[in-house]
């Protein structure tokens, strides 16, 4: 369910009061994602998988879905983030070894992108570590540069911290927001606003004079839950937890996923067959991925397992894993779309209703297709960057359990 659109209070604190509401038009709103390589906390952190995402999809994907950006980029100065930006769908600014450096500034970076893109009128700068950040954040935020006229406008979020003066050792401190005698109680109290870093709008010529706060400056306060950065490794799995409550997985609504399709090699097997001297066949399967594919279908999601005509079994044993899965089981599917759109057809379904687990380039449209989709982790490349998830684990062995739980915790999200 698409958030509701909330009122954005006037600017206070010293920003611009008394601005004219008259629309002001621009020709090409871009925005900008900064991923250097060099990252010291966590090494290559902007590509790193979180939530089975990498971590630049959470806000590449907010930024497409926001629908008020002509272009979206990502900066950057190594390779890896480079394909990686490509294949979700961005453009690639490849910064120069002048604004690459650790001393360089954001600042820098954004003026290089703006000599190179002369006809970008107002961009939008937003944090690769911020993977709660919503298209309504973003649509919200540029309408007081666009509707309200403002020249700056960034991100914040209300903090309740009580600071106190920072000394040397051996003097007293001093508190800098607060009478120690008279503490007030967290419900009596505003609160502070402070940057969260997610995002900074600003006009082309704001970041002409070198500024990008600045002119007439308005904020966008955004909720706690959505104000996630991350610096350190420890960081990391509380970011995860946070993203899978609140993160943004797209326009497809998961509560609607009636099906799921499933590979037997390469995803519900490891793609091994054991051969006997009798010349019967087996197969070997996890027995978590069997729980997962039982917690499916009594959530009400069908299970269907479909094997190529390359991976042709006996029918006894299509049979047998038949039974002890409990789902349909379909031998000799080549043409994996085509296929999958007649089950579709019969079943009256959307691809937006279809969740999909794929393990190589036959997959690939159907990943791309799928409302949800996902591939083991030990999958090729190619099957990587299709698929909207990656799972932690490997084929045969949790994957499909994986998957199947990432399916249920997404329509129990939407549904609450």
């Amino acid at each position: 369910m698409a958030p509701k659109k909330r009122a954005i209070k006037p600017p206070t604190n010293g920003l611009t009061d008394g601005v004219c509401k008259k629309r002001r038009k621009y020709n090409h709103i871009a925005a900008l994602i900064l991923a250097r390589g060099g990252s010291k906390g966590i090494p290559l952190k902007n590509i790193k998988k979180l939530a089975g995402v990498p971590l630049i999809g959470w806000v590449i994907r907010a930024a497409f879905d926001s629908g008020v950006f002509e272009s979206v980029w990502v900066s950057t100065d190594h390779d890896d983030i480079a394909d990686v930006a490509k294949n979700l769908g961005a453009k690639v600014h490849r910064r120069s070894p002048e604004v690459s450096k650790d001393s360089s500034t954001s600042l820098e970076t954004i003026q290089e992108f703006v000599r190179q893109n002369s006809d970008v009128d107002v961009i939008c700068n937003i944090q690769a570590t911020s993977p709660c950040l919503h298209p309504y954040h973003l649509q919200e935020a540029l309408e007081l540069i666009t509707q309200k006229q403002f020249d700056s406008v960034f991100s914040v979020v209300r903090r309740h911290h009580f600071r106190w003066r920072e000394v040397k050792k051996g003097t007293c401190t001093f508190p800098e927001n607060l009478d120690p005698a008279n503490r007030k109680r967290r419900q009596d109290w505003d609160g502070e606003l402070c940057e969260n870093g997610s995002f900074y709008f600003a006009t082309k010529n704001l970041i002409d004079k070198g500024l990008l706060q600045g002119g007439n400056t308005a904020y966008y306060e955004m909720k706690p839950e959505y104000s996630v950065d991350i610096d350190v490794d420890i960081d990391w799995p509380v970011a995860e937890q946070r993203v899978l409550r609140f993160g943004y997985f797209g326009k497809d609504n998961p509560k609607n996923v009636k099906l799921l399709l499933c590979n037997v090699m390469g995803c519900l097997t490891d793609g091994q067959i054991c051969l006997s001297v009798d010349k019967e066949e087996m197969l070997s399967f996890n027995c978590r991925d069997r729980a997962g594919i039982h917690i499916l279908k009594r959530k009400g999601v069908e299970v269907i397992l479909m094997l190529s005509s390359e991976d042709l079994i006996p029918e006894a044993l299509a049979d047998k894993l038949a039974k002890r899965m409990n789902c349909l089981v379909l031998q000799g599917v080549d043409d994996k779309q085509t296929e999958v759109e007649k089950i579709m057809e019969k079943r009256g379904l959307q691809w937006k209703q279809v969740a999909y687990l794929g393990n190589d380039e036959p997959d690939i449209d159907c990943l791309n297709l799928a409302g949800l989709s996902a591939v083991p982790s030990d999958a090729p490349v190619v099957a990587l960057y299709a698929a909207k998830y990656t799972c932690h684990s490997s084929a045969g062995h949790g994957a499909v359990r994986e998957f199947a739980k990432y399916i249920l915790e997404l329509k129990m999200k939407d549904n609450s």
